[in-house]
């Protein structure tokens, strides 16, 4: 018969416990832990490029889709269609309301013409770039409802109207006009826009503003 060693198995147990507290108190991870963090880095990684993937698509999503021409030309952007007719400075507008507003600058009126293609819409109002990337709104001391934007542009049939920009002289030279649709609260992609470069150099610039009309009137004669 072969004795029982008193005390063996408790020693046995204590010298697990003692492993298994040195592996806590040193902190090492396992195998299994390891691949976790590899994966979760994996993740995250992957993560980061989706979302400059996304912000890249978001900004591409809402940039207009431009259809560019020049003065006279039919400019065909699908949902309408543009013709700028011509152009003048003046130094006072006289609206259709008996007020005249002045300006220490300059009025660039803007004669525009426009068609729909399926349904009616309404323009917006027009942004002027000058060659050096400036950019004027459509003035706001002419109101809306005198200019081209207040109009239905129906399908198929022309309606014309003007556009204001109260400008200093120095942005003639290269300058463009964009047209395009209201702005809406939700982000639609790839809405249209023209625009129409103006055809003006240095020298055509000058000659246009050294002759500005005193007063170009939106009276009704």
């Amino acid at each position: 018969m072969t004795a029982a060693q008193p005390g063996t198995r408790a020693e046995a147990e204590t010298d697990d416990s003692r492993a298994a507290r040195r592996r806590r108190k040193d902190g090492r991870p396992g195998g299994g832990s390891r691949l976790l963090n590899a994966a979760l880095g994996l993740l995250l990684a992957g993560g980061a490029v989706g979302l400059q993937t996304l912000h890249l698509d978001e900004t591409a999503f809402a940039a207009p889709l431009t259809y560019a021409g020049g003065k006279g030309e039919t400019v065909d952007a699908g949902r309408f269609t543009l013709r700028l007719d011509g152009f003048s400075v003046a130094k006072a507008v006289r609206t259709g309301i008996g007020k005249t507003v002045e300006t220490d600058a300059l009025f660039l009126v803007v004669n525009a013409a426009a068609k729909s293609s399926l349904k009616p819409y309404h323009l917006g109002q027009p942004v002027l770039l000058t060659a050096d990337d400036k950019r004027f709104a459509a003035t706001d001391r002419v109101e809306a409802l005198q200019t081209l934007a207040s109009k239905w542009v129906q399908p198929d049939i022309w309606v014309s109207g003007s556009f204001f920009f109260e400008i200093p002289a120095s942005a003639l030279p290269g300058a463009r006009v964009v047209f395009g649709l209201p702005p809406e609260v939700v982000v639609e992609p790839y809405r249209p826009e023209v625009e129409i470069d103006l055809g003006l150099d240095e020298e055509a610039a000058r000659r246009l503003a050294a002759a500005p009309q005193d007063v170009y009137s939106l009276a009704k004669k």
